[in-house]
């Protein structure tokens, strides 16, 4: 026999089903919400079931589905808690601020044995000190989150050693935004980007890769056996987009001035009034005596310096990064000759459809970035003593 009918029945639109079911795709979804979306889901399904037998279908207390059918008859869909609905906090704001304040202290300086802390070790670390409450590693995990503090992360970086960073990557960063010593750049002017990826690899699996099949994915051998390596010189153009790069035994001046030729032989570059080449400070095309032995070749060509540790300021590099994930990992080759025919197929491919990519990092920026870094690094004045 059928219950009786429901008192509220909830109607539900497809906007409504259809961000219950792209919940429910989601593996990190919080479990309450997925349990509300699979109650909505179910009375969409089936509008005449009773509270009772949907609480029975679930495996939830029928109370539990009175509460939500009456919010959403009488309220509207909604799948969060309303603002001040659930536990309360059991931690005082000036507790809340003591874990934070801990969190934001290096092990070292307390003298603990660790590099960094995880959500276990912290939580001890927080009921040892005398004006922090005893916490669940969950509890401190949901209070760090709420600043995105992660002590149990870490990032590296390196402090600029060069005493004209500024303006060498400044000029770079100009170029970038069309403009080289205060003028505008002439729309026949090019910029280049430069680098050398070195040591490529050619890895002989000792079996071969499997396809992706349903469940798995695609099954790469471990071991390998090392067939050579080669470098991969390119030369990326800001302002028109697309590559041009070939394959060397290794690097180096001769190389590199290849390379050179190998651009500067075409056009636009061979009749441009000006091509300007943004390279780092590799041994290649170290210093002033490497502008001057290019400017000497090609009239019409500037060499422009990165300061050193600013490879992330070179254009190329996004360009290399695409290259190893799409075409180099995983590395699975016979021999040497497939890696070059693959990067060198590659690059025509991605010509083809090149255009600039979108920088947006400016010289403005790069100021802001150096003075929050001098804030950084500038030392902590002392305290002073109390009389």
């Amino acid at each position: 026999m059928p219950g009786p009918a429901p008192t509220y029945c909830p109607t539900f639109t497809a906007e409504d089903i259809a961000s219950c079911e792209r919940l429910l795709r989601r593996p990190t979804a919080p479990q309450a919400q997925v349990e509300r979306a699979k109650l909505a889901l179910l009375l969409h399904a089936q509008p005449e079931l009773d509270t009772a037998a949907a609480g029975r279908r679930l495996g939830k207390h029928v109370n539990w589905v009175f509460r939500w059918r009456r919010a959403w008859a009488t309220e509207g869909f909604r799948l969060r808690d309303k603002p001040g609905r659930g536990r309360k906090p059991t931690l005082s704001p000036l507790q809340v601020a003591t874990v934070k304040a801990l969190a934001c202290e290096l092990p070292a300086r307390r003298d603990a044995p660790l590099s960094r802390y995880s959500t276990t070790d912290f939580a001890r670390h927080v009921e040892a000190q005398p004006a922090a409450p005893p916490v669940s590693a969950s509890t401190i995990w949901r209070l760090l989150d709420q600043d995105a503090l992660k002590p149990w992360r870490q990032r590296s970086w390196i402090t600029p050693r060069d005493p004209a960073f500024a303006s060498n990557a400044g000029r770079v960063l100009d170029l970038y935004a069309g403009r080289w010593e205060g003028r505008p750049l002439a729309p026949e002017d090019c910029v280049l980007s430069a680098d050398e990826q070195t040591s490529i690899q050619a890895r002989v699996r000792r079996a071969p890769t499997t396809p992706p099949r349903p469940g798995a994915p695609m099954q790469v051998e471990h071991e390998y056996e090392r067939g050579g390596a080669l470098a991969y010189l390119a030369a990326w153009d800001v302002r028109r987009g697309g590559v041009i790069g070939r394959c060397e035994a290794t690097t180096g001046i001769a190389p590199f001035d290849r390379l050179v030729d190998q651009v500067m032989g075409q056009e636009p570059y061979r009749s441009a009034p000006r091509v300007f080449w943004v390279v780092d400070n590799g041994s290649s095309h170290r210093g002033d005596k490497a502008a001057r032995r290019l400017r000497a070749r090609y009239p019409n060509l500037i060499l422009v310096h990165l300061p050193t540790h600013a490879s992330w300021l070179n254009q190329i590099e996004l360009y290399f990064s695409i290259v190893q994930r799409k075409v180099l990992t995983p590395n699975d080759f016979l021999n040497l000759a497939a890696v070059e025919r693959r990067l060198l197929a590659f690059e025509a491919r991605y010509h083809d459809t090149a255009v600039p990519f979108h920088w947006r990092f400016t010289r403005a920026d790069l100021d802001r970035r150096l003075l929050h870094l001098a804030d950084l690094l500038r030392p902590a004045e002392p305290v002073p003593e109390a009389a």
